[in-house]
């Protein structure tokens, strides 16, 4: 465990960018043996987009943003309740749901996300956080793990989320979803027209470096062309301009 956290910190501590900080959890999330996760901040006032970091299916998680869900998601509303660690999904006592939250729970769960141990964040800076490590199905290892280690995982939750609000808190983000400087600057001069060819030669650096950036972009909005990813962009900065 104290090799797995410390490679943990040390990726973290280097971290720059969204894909970064995915990389970092996502190595550590492997080496504990949980399955996916998904780490979600709050806008202040609950106005504006969340910011998500996350490897849950990129299908879902633009439908869960698009959908608003935080602001009914029950394992969200539970974590702004509670500073504690908990269970949820099949097997756990839960509190009543109403429709909304339940058609939530059952879209995930057409995804894989059945069960989950959540890590509420208050940090007293401003919007609270949840760290999620999910799985499809309950079981022994994942309950009995995610318990005996809750005040390690939770310590890895603070320090995970202290380094994103730092680094990424003047991120550039589209529809919620945190790109790197350098992918959304190679998605601008898409928009304006520009080749992957062109772009390269602008910011000095090869084409296929260019359409990696690109490909990262649309990975992130869940789209499978630039164009679409474009259309993503302009519809943000829209909705930011009004």
């Amino acid at each position: 465990m104290h090799r797995i956290f410390q490679n943990f910190i040390d990726l973290v501590v280097s971290a720059n960018s969204a894909a970064d900080f995915a990389q970092a959890m996502t190595a550590a999330a492997n080496d504990l043996e949980l399955s996916c996760f998904a780490y979600l901040a709050l806008p202040g006032k609950l106005q504006g987009k969340p910011c998500l970091i996350s490897t849950y299916p990129d299908e879902w998680t633009s439908h869960y943003l698009r959908s608003r869900y935080e602001l009914v998601d029950p394992v969200i509303t539970r974590a702004l309740h509670t500073a504690e660690p908990f269970q949820w999904g099949i097997g756990t006592q839960s509190d009543l749901r109403s429709p909304v939250q339940q058609q939530l729970l059952d879209e995930a769960a057409e995804f894989g996300i059945r069960v989950g141990f959540t890590v509420p964040i208050h940090d007293g800076h401003g919007p609270v956080a949840a760290l999620t490590f999910a799985a499809s199905r309950p079981s022994h290892t994942f309950e009995t793990f995610t318990l005996s280690q809750a005040r390690v995982l939770q310590l890895m939750a603070m320090y995970f989320h202290a380094h994103v609000r730092r680094k990424l808190k003047n991120g550039h983000g589209i529809a919620g979803v945190l790109l790197s400087p350098r992918e959304l600057e190679c998605l601008e001069w898409a928009s304006q027209g520009k080749s992957a060819w062109e772009i390269g030669c602008i910011l000095g650096i090869s084409r296929n470096t260019v359409a990696y950036y690109l490909d990262n972009a649309k990975h992130k909005l869940g789209v499978r062309t630039v164009v679409q990813a474009v259309a993503r962009m302009a519809a943000a900065n829209k909705e930011k301009r009004n």
